[in-house]
């Protein structure tokens, strides 16, 4: 591939500047940006329909906060990729995408943010909840930051990778998917306009693919309405309504701490941020979440920084981890209740031709969109839709790269490796069916009894998807070391699977030692024995060494440069 051309790169020349926009760059503008805005639209939606959040609150407050936090870690990262640039002397670094984190925003809204408003009547409680959630989160990545690097080393790739794979294949592309065929009049036709250009190589005018599926997106969908037929739910109604969110609101933590505690006042206003929450009554609801997905975001994180090294940008771990929480704590004091990430998707915004300007760009985006409002207008006129087919693009790139970057050999690890996520999208799937349609938060032993006779196993998703990117890297990981006949660093990772199990960061969806979870410990400690065992007293030859890329003939196949 690519990235492994770009590897072998001569000594810098001392006077080089990176260019900070080149002409893929609006490829990738395009595609991140509605991805961005995909992702704020959702985040509107569960803050006003689901916990019933005032607008005012909402498009005032939370959204500001959130667009100044992205702002900042985009403009970050293009700096990131403009050092890495200059330092190596290439033209074709790309930042790392980033922003509000994706699975933590579900998992804040319905995990923290609801059963705090639910068990309290106030939204603002929910709010807090949320805040503090983040404000624990935000040290949890600073923390690790510094532990990543050394786990990095020790983890195979494929381990990392395949783990990646399993989010991009579930909770990347499976929603996107669903939602172009449920309208694919428009779906599937923006999806054809994407892949025949950044898979085909078919060239718009200089237009970017993604603005052109945008643009046809929108024209099928209010085109439809002169038929009566309203593809995407488009109307004037909603369009005219839009513009009463318009207004400058810049994020302030002084203005915010008052509105959270109507002028109570605090030399630190994190303090008054974490008493909000009832002095602490639901600290246990939020520690039991916000702890493992620290990790979860650890490990998350490293898999991206794998991955953009496997494109061919090696960037710090350490330093993305930290930053992160650095700009999260900076957005949860300005009132923004949720975590930022590097995103997955690396590969596929290069593959665009996207540098160091989309980045950059993107940060400018979101606070006009964010700052001014302008949120509800775009909602209004967009169909989401439209959109969707570039985020199943960016599942297809990530979920093809795990097998494209490992040898051959590894391709069993891999699948291993992104089965735990698998089951916890399948689990999410019934748990949001259930409170939608019955009201049902809570399932019963009864109920997983029920479901289990009509041959749903809800509990082996329970368990098989707790932790289900930690649950991935180990798995995966012992599978590469036993295909390598590294049969001691597999019994040390089935080790520490026991380990993360017994507290329940794996295989369990409470931190903490559990009865329940003690037979999974037990197995993994099993494994671990039979691996010592294989190491200590098996003979077997060594494993054959192969080509980092056995598989180099046909990965030209899949390699997109649109731009």
């Amino acid at each position: 591939m690519q990235a492994t051309q770009s590897l072998a790169y001569k000594t810098p020349d001392p006077s080089f500047r990176p260019a900070l926009w080149v002409p893929g760059d609006w490829n990738a503008f395009f595609g991140f940006g509605t991805n961005i805005l995909v992702n704020l639209l959702t985040l509107s939606g569960l803050l006003v329909y689901v916990l019933k959040m005032p607008p005012e609150l909402v498009f005032k407050r939370i959204l500001p906060a959130a667009g100044m936090m992205m702002c900042m870690s985009t403009m970050y990262y293009a700096w990131l990729a403009y050092r890495l640039a200059k330092k190596t002397g290439r033209s074709d670094v790309c930042a790392l995408p980033s922003g509000i984190s994706v699975p933590h925003m579900f998992i804040v809204t319905l995990v923290i943010m609801l059963p705090v408003k639910l068990a309290t009547g106030d939204p603002m409680m929910g709010w807090k909840a949320g805040l503090t959630w983040v404000f624990i989160q935000s040290f949890v990545l600073m923390a690790g930051g510094y532990l990543a690097p050394i786990i990095r080393k020790i983890t195979p790739k494929a381990a990392l990778l395949g783990a990646l794979a399993g989010v991009s294949i579930t909770f990347i592309s499976m929603k996107p998917a669903l939602e172009m065929f449920m309208t694919p009049v428009v779906g599937i036709i923006c999806f054809g306009i994407i892949l025949v250009s950044w898979f085909g190589g078919i060239k718009y005018a200089g237009i970017p693919a993604g603005l052109v599926a945008i643009a046809g997106g929108m024209l099928i969908a209010w085109g439809s309405n002169l038929f009566g037929l309203h593809y995407g739910g488009m109307s004037f109604e909603s369009l005219k309504g839009s513009f009463s969110t318009f207004g400058l609101n810049v994020p302030l933590v002084p203005e915010t701490i008052n509105y959270l505690f109507h002028n109570q006042k605090s030399v630190f206003p994190a303090a008054l941020i974490l008493h909000g929450v009832t002095d602490w009554k639901f600290l246990s609801t939020i520690l039991v979440t916000a702890i493992p997905f620290g990790i979860y975001d650890l490990v998350e994180a490293m898999d991206n920084v794998v991955s953009a090294a496997a494109a061919g940008d090696s960037y710090p771990t350490t330093r993305v981890l930290t930053a992160d929480g650095v700009v999260s704590l900076i957005g949860c004091l300005c009132g923004n209740p949720y975590i930022n990430a590097v995103y997955i998707g690396h590969p596929g915004w290069k593959s665009m031709g996207g540098r160091i300007g989309y980045s950059a760009a993107t940060g400018i985006m979101v606070i006009i969109l964010c700052w001014l409002g302008v949120i509800s207008l775009m909602t209004s006129l967009i169909p989401v839709v439209a959109i969707s087919p570039i985020l199943l693009y960016i599942g297809m790139l990530i979920g093809s790269q795990a097998f494209q970057e490992n040898p051959k050999r590894h391709a069993p690890a891999i699948v291993v490796a992104l089965v735990p996520s698998i089951a916890a999208w399948g689990k999410l799937q019934i748990d949001n069916s259930l409170g939608a349609v019955a009201g049902i938060h809570n399932v019963t032993p009864d109920m997983i009894a029920a479901m289990k006779e009509n041959g749903v196993l809800y509990h082996g998703l329970t368990v098989l998807g707790g932790g289900s990117i930690l649950a991935g890297v180990v798995l995966g990981a012992i599978t590469v070391y036993i295909i390598d006949r590294k049969f001691l660093m597999g019994a040390a990772f089935a080790a520490a699977g026991a380990v993360l199990t017994l507290f329940g960061l794996m295989h369990g969806e409470a931190v903490g030692i559990s009865k329940d979870s003690l037979p999974v410990v037990v197995a993994y400690l099993g494994v671990a024995a039979v691996l010592f065992g294989c190491y200590q007293f098996a003979s077997v030859p060594a494993a054959a060494p192969a080509p980092e890329h056995e598989h180099e003939e046909e990965e030209g196949d899949l390699e997109v440069s649109p731009a």
